[in-house]
């Protein structure tokens, strides 16, 4: 009796785990794009042969990474749009927001990874249908915060891949320079021309790609780390800052709040730094307009210069970052929209050209149909 009963233990313990493993190979397949509408809101300068920052605010969702095919699919109808508007010729830098590239965990998942309620919910789902590489992430998770770190390093190698795939494949496709917004990544570089990835810690960084969808340089990892990555974002406080060499003049990237700090501006004159992109990113619906609060930030930030009266995020952002301090000629914030899951973002692209800020004269006129702060946005600024 015992050999049967174990028998057909052995036989149901394999039908569960053969359905298991059907399970996890079978994803999720989408067939409709979200709002592929961009709205031009900032246009300043004139056209002339020098160039112009083109920062893309996107608006994105969960369904959008569902496959690389169909993100390259929104974003090259922004680019395109932004081409029939005469905004991209072959000095073009165009620059995207802080963590489009992070967001690549969640191409090829299952359909209830997409419909979860929370993100909580959703990396449950994604750890849940890849076992494997989660089991093996946990390994070599680093910090306090080893399943929030595991979450983000389980799919690093495909999300380098893909990574360089789409933003060096619309680089290349729109014959423009592509600051690729951020992607967190363990110790990455290039080499031989290929992102890669190791076994160290998490970074934030960014890569710029050329007219032909090489990289220009090594990645820029994020100096400063914002509050909500505490714990599994490693500092990169330590690496230099890359300047490299564009059609429209020497390149910078400062990822976010590496932006708000004027030693990094003095380092980046000194290295001739002419133009510089910050890819940004400010968690939460309508945080843009909340109180700024040091403690949430650095202990540098408490030596920022900001006067007495109380600030919101979006004051605080628009004082801070491409100040004055900065040689080089023009810069660009570019925020991200969108909502994944229950996490929302808020931030309104602004740019800056000789230490004097330029942003949005009106914020009313969205796209027939959107809600106020919704709706991705153009941001041109001619060189």
């Amino acid at each position: 009796m015992r050999k049967v009963l174990g028998s057909l233990t052995a036989v149901v313990l394999v039908i569960l785990l053969t359905s298991y493993g059907l399970w996890t190979s079978k994803r999720h397949v989408g067939h409709y794009l979200t709002d592929l509408r961009i709205q031009l809101v900032i246009n300043d300068g004139e056209p002339g042969d020098r160039g112009n920052l083109l920062g893309i605010q996107p608006e994105l969702f969960a369904s959008d990474y569902s496959s690389v095919k169909r993100l390259h699919r929104k974003l090259a109808a922004y680019l395109q749009q932004a081409h029939d508007r005469g905004l991209i010729n072959d000095k073009t830098i165009v620059v995207l927001p802080e963590h489009i590239g992070t967001w690549l965990f969640a191409v090829d998942e299952k359909s209830q990874f997409y419909q979860a309620a929370t993100i909580e919910e959703a990396m449950n789902w994604l750890a849940f249908s890849n076992p494997l590489l989660f089991l093996d992430a946990m390994l070599h998770a680093r910090g306090e915060k080893r399943l929030e770190d595991a979450h983000l390093r389980m799919k690093a190698q495909s999300m380098a891949r893909n990574y360089q795939s789409l933003f060096g494949g619309l680089a290349r496709e729109f014959a423009v320079t592509l600051v690729a917004g951020s992607i967190v990544l363990p110790s990455p570089e290039v080499r031989d021309g290929q992102l890669q990835v190791g076994k160290g810690a998490l970074y934030n960084s960014s890569l710029v790609f050329g007219r032909e969808g090489i990289p220009l340089g090594q990645p820029q990892r994020q100096l400063f780390p914002s509050w909500y990555q505490r714990g599994y974002i490693r500092s990169g406080k330590d690496t230099p800052l890359n300047v490299v060499d564009t059609p429209a003049g020497r390149l910078a990237t400062l990822i976010g709040s590496d932006s708000w700090y004027p030693d990094n501006y003095v380092r980046l004159n000194a290295a001739g730094a002419e133009l510089i992109a910050v890819p940004a990113f400010v968690a939460g619906n309508g945080s843009w307009s909340q109180p700024w609060r040091s403690d949430k930030h650095q202990q540098l930030s408490s030596r920022l210069d900001l006067g007495s009266k109380p600030l919101t995020q979006g004051e605080a952002w628009r004082r801070l970052a491409l100040g004055p301090i900065s040689t080089a000629r023009a810069g660009i914030s570019v925020f991200m929209r969108g909502q994944l899951w229950d996490q929302g973002s808020a931030g309104h692209s602004f740019a800056s050209r000789g230490g004097q800020s330029v942003a949005e004269q009106s914020i009313s006129a969205a796209p027939k149909g959107a809600k106020p702060g919704h709706g991705a946005r153009l941001i041109n600024l001619w060189l």
